[in-house]
């Protein structure tokens, strides 16, 4: 899955994601065959995952041992 954040000045309902209020400043997550639809539209949503990308996580850090 995708992800678009929405830049819009005001709340907006989305009937592709079942009538979900989005507000300004959320990212949703969108399937990835519906991904170009919504960053397409560069006035009202901007990308912050493509389709496929590789998902970040954390980077780990290890504890000092004490002695």
């Amino acid at each position: 899955m995708a992800r678009a954040r929405f830049i819009g000045p005001e709340p907006v309902t989305v009937p592709e994601l079942g009538d979900r209020l989005v507000h300004p400043d959320e990212v949703i997550t969108v399937p990835d065959h519906r991904y170009e639809g919504y960053v397409c539209q560069t006035i009202t949503w901007s990308p912050v995952e493509e389709p496929g990308a590789p998902k970040k996580t954390a980077a780990k850090t290890a504890m000092p041992k004490e002695n």
